[in-house]
């Protein structure tokens, strides 16, 4: 159990107390709502997952390898003065004396309370549910478990076929298991989907491998005769298997509730008001939970806004209210794209349906209307749901369709009616998930968000399904219109051209230099913004040495000396160690360059030896003994491939499936010394325990038995933000080949000093259209991109070494014209064995004794 509080907040005994039960998706954003505002209270939270929140929808990338997507973090509680009791659950509520106790019998009094326990997974009644490989699916203990089942099974039945039967059976796809669907209904989804929209899904999903079984009820799971378990239907029909998943819906966790004698809803659930008050009005229940006016949710974006309507009635406000949630969802199960709105099944009296049913490709789109034609009740989107988002703001905002509904979902639906935003009202819902508004989004474009990644960050738009990723993208362009603002692109005042644009008229034009670059396209002299970034463009066209009389004068304080400035003046060294791995002799030459210049020296996170305190004039003589010892330049000062981090893959590790050793010295080695918009850092794992924190990286590769799992994008520093899964299971020169390509676009296409997880972000179309561009070659440059790469890869020189051997770039390194003395100011005290820089009062201690002596 671990506890966290702020001492400040201990000094306020009289502030209210306000207890949460649970830490899920919608627990996480009520503190996140409560910590935005001048919260008051004095706030615990019981977490009784041994982890804080994390992202339940990304659960099953876990079965990748992937670690859960964190929603929280410790700094985040200590920041705001939360107390949080991880893997604590509440073991009971005493509404009488305001108490709620923890399950090792400690009372935590409360004045405010607020329900967030979740749901739990819905066990059908079956005889033998309850046996070892029965398992279900829903935490990340449910995914180690499975996990571990896997290893002795070969084949998988999912009993459910709703949206977390068909992740499950994802999961089991993925452990390599014979993968079944048993689904009590006639058709998968259907609570989402109508009939035919289910057999089109059914389609796609028994493609891939995965067999599926409709109208089937499990009445009892016997002992199998050639697996482990034998299903038996009520139909009478059997089939064996070694492991079952439960994943036929979720329940409300309300144990809690009924106890303490809160009333509770007719499908189970904390009863709750439009405040989200229980029949207690100081006790509140949000997400899973609840149950208002007898309904529950079961999805994230109505947890949310009950979320942010608690927050609101704690903090005073009676407004918003909670007034249900529209049924609207956009998801992509087993790669299938599917999206649901309202009215699916065409309940309501005398509404009229349009479809689309495409058998060739695989697309099933259906329109619900009501009698007169104008108004959308529901649609049902299989295999394409581009027009999701169009759709949604009809059904939303009620507004009222075109003559021909039929073009909304057309195979031409490309010439569909579109929505004139400007006549939208500021109230109009355009993120259902996170319930931002149009007014919303103009506020943040007015208070200056001028891009989509601004706009995430300030509203949360696009950030949970991401369907409303387009619609976001018009009210913004439609925004900035209106608001007659233009969003200036220009790398300075020197250059009217973003650096994209600069990048493609160095290329295109063959510049090699700042002043014909300058002639050509820029006006002035040029400044500490457009130097460095032309000196970066010209090294990631041409690969020219940084330094040379040409070069040299455009390049900012680390690259000028190919070393890092330190606070006092000095400069630190990293050699490159590739992938980490390095022998006892390349080890006792750094030990003795340390010694003898006397640096501070200290392992990185990179998997390098970082040595400190050099001066200025010390840096060739340093570099020459590393370089005679056989080490190159690691380029800790460039805007570079800093490393490609490593564990000890199958060569060691008995978990080890690849050789993840080799793999990073070979990623190191093909793109040391490559010029970026921004750092870039790699890292392979040799097995999904995933020792080398992958999917932290720009690239990160996991091994699989099958070869390699790519991720990109990600970067760990102030906004920390995991890699995404870009492609699968590649051979050794698929993964080069895609790297290549996924580098080389990066380099043309990013801002300047834009880090691959913020331009991922900024890219309209997202994932899928970086997918299309570097794994389908939509663009038609996947070769031109190889051939780019392959141009650095082959005229790559250490520029260490380089230097070592121009005698006008070695004069750089001297203190100062004809003085080759060392600086005096630079003063180092010894601590713990090592030279550290000497603090202001040292200095002046050194400085009197040195006087006086």
């Amino acid at each position: 159990m671990t506890h966290h509080h702020s001492p400040e907040k201990n000094l306020h005994d009289s502030a209210p107390k306000l207890i949460v039960i649970g830490h899920g998706m919608v627990g996480h954003r009520l503190l996140e709502e409560l910590s935005s505002q001048e919260c008051a209270y004095d706030i615990t939270v019981f977490c009784e997952e041994p982890v804080l929140a994390y992202d339940r929808i990304q659960l099953s990338q876990c079965f990748d390898g992937a670690p859960a997507i964190p929603l929280s973090s410790e700094a985040f509680f200590a920041q705001h003065g939360i107390r949080v009791l991880r893997g604590q659950p509440a073991a009971g509520i005493d509404r009488i004396n305001r108490r709620v106790f923890s399950a090792d019998g400690e009372a935590y009094p409360f004045d405010k309370l607020v329900i967030a326990t979740g749901a739990v997974p819905y066990i059908p009644p079956t005889q033998g549910y309850d046996q070892l490989h029965c398992l279900s699916y829903r935490t990340l203990r449910d995914v180690d478990t499975i996990k571990e089942s896997a290893r002795d099974s070969r084949s998988g039945v999912v009993i459910g076929g709703g949206l977390l039967g068909l992740e499950a059976a994802g999961a089991l796809m993925k452990l390599r298991l014979a993968t079944h669907i048993v689904e009590y209904s006639s058709h998968l989804m259907p609570m989402q989907l109508d009939r035919e929209g289910g057999r089109v899904l059914r389609d796609k999903i028994e493609s891939m491998g995965i067999k599926v079984h409709t109208s089937r009820k499990t009445e009892a799971i016997e002992p199998g005769e050639h697996y482990r378990y034998c299903l038996r239907f009520a139909d009478g029909e059997t089939l064996e298997t070694d492991m079952v998943v439960f994943s036929a819906g979720i329940r409300p966790a309300d144990n809690l509730a009924n106890i303490c004698g809160l009333n509770v809803g007719e499908r189970g659930g904390v009863a709750i008001n439009n405040h989200c008050q229980s029949s207690d009005p100081d006790i509140y229940a949000i997400g899973d939970a609840a149950s208002w006016q007898n309904q529950t949710f079961g999805l994230v974006a109505p947890g949310y806004e009950m979320a942010r309507v608690c927050a609101a009635h704690l903090m005073g406000r009676s407004e918003p209210q909670f007034l249900g949630s529209s049924p609207s969802t956009k998801l992509k199960l087993l790669g299938v794209d599917v999206a649901s709105i309202g009215d699916a099944h065409g309940k309501t009296a005398d509404s009229i349906s349009c479809l689309v049913n495409d058998t060739l490709t695989g697309e099933y789109r259906k329109l619900i209307i009501d009698k007169t034609g104008k108004q959308l009740l529901g649609a049902v989107l299989v295999g394409d749901t581009t027009s999701f988002g169009l759709l949604d703001q009809y059904f939303s905002n009620k507004l009222p369709l075109p003559d021909q509904p039929a073009t909304l979902i057309a195979p031409q639906a490309g010439n569909a009616p579109a929505i004139s935003f400007d006549s939208l009202p500021a109230g109009a819902i355009i993120c259902s998930c996170n319930n931002v508004s149009k007014g919303t989004l103009c506020d943040a474009i007015a208070a200056g968000c001028t891009s989509i990644g601004d706009l995430k960050s300030r509203t949360r738009a696009g950030t949970t399904c991401g369907g409303c990723g387009p619609l976001v993208k018009q009210v913004l362009d439609s925004e900035l219109t209106r608001l007659g603002i233009e969003v200036d692109r220009s790398l300075c005042e020197h250059f009217a051209y973003s650096r994209q644009e600069l990048f493609h008229l160095v290329q295109i034009q063959g510049i090699r230099d700042f002043p014909t670059l300058l002639e050509r396209h820029g006006k002035g002299l040029g400044c500490d913004i457009c130097k460095p970034a032309a000196a970066s463009i010209f090294a990631s066209c041409w690969n020219d040495y940084v330094l040379s009389p040409a070069n040299a004068p455009l390049q900012d304080s680390n690259d000028a000396f190919l070393a890092n400035l330190q606070k006092d003046g000095t400069y630190s060294v990293v050699p490159r160690i590739p992938g980490g791995e390095i022998t006892p002799e390349k080890l006792i030459v750094i030990g003795e360059v340390a010694r003898k210049y006397s640096l501070y020296t200290k392992i990185t996170g990179g998997q390098r030896i970082d040595l400190f305190g050099a001066r200025l004039e010390q840096l060739p003589m340093i570099w020459q003994e590393l370089v005679d010892a056989g080490f190159e330049s690691g380029h800790a000062y460039g805007k570079a491939l800093r490393t490609a981090k490593s564990c000890v893959g199958s060569t060691w590790c008995r978990f080890g499936v690849q050789d993840s050793v080799s793999m990073a010295i070979r990623l190191e080695e093909r793109y040391r010394g490559l010029r970026a918009p921004h750092k870039l850092k790699m890292a392979v794992s040799g097995c999904t325990r995933e020792c080398a924190e992958a999917q932290s990286k720009d690239v990160g590769v996991i091994a699989t038995e099958n070869g390699w799992n790519l991720y990109v994008c990600g970067n760990g520093g102030m906004k920390p933000r995991h890699a995404e899964l870009f492609a699968t299971d590649l051979d050794d020169a698929g993964l080069i080949q895609t790297i290549d390509r996924f580098l080389m676009f990066y380099i043309r296409t990013a801002d300047r000093l834009q880090r691959t997880a913020t331009w991922r972000e900024g890219l309209e179309g997202g994932l899928d259209y970086l997918k299309q561009v570097i794994l389908e070659d939509s663009l038609g440059i996947g070769k031109e991109l190889e051939a780019q790469m392959q141009a650095l890869v082959d005229v790559y020189e250490c520029e260490w070494a380089r230097t070592l051997k121009d005698e006008q770039a070695l004069r750089r390194f001297r203190p100062s014209v004809n003085d080759d003395r060392p600086d005096e100011h630079i003063v180092h005290v010894m601590e713990r064995g090592q030279p550290r820089p000497a603090t202001v009062a040292e200095r002046a201690a050194a400085e009197t004794a040195a006087l006086t002596g």
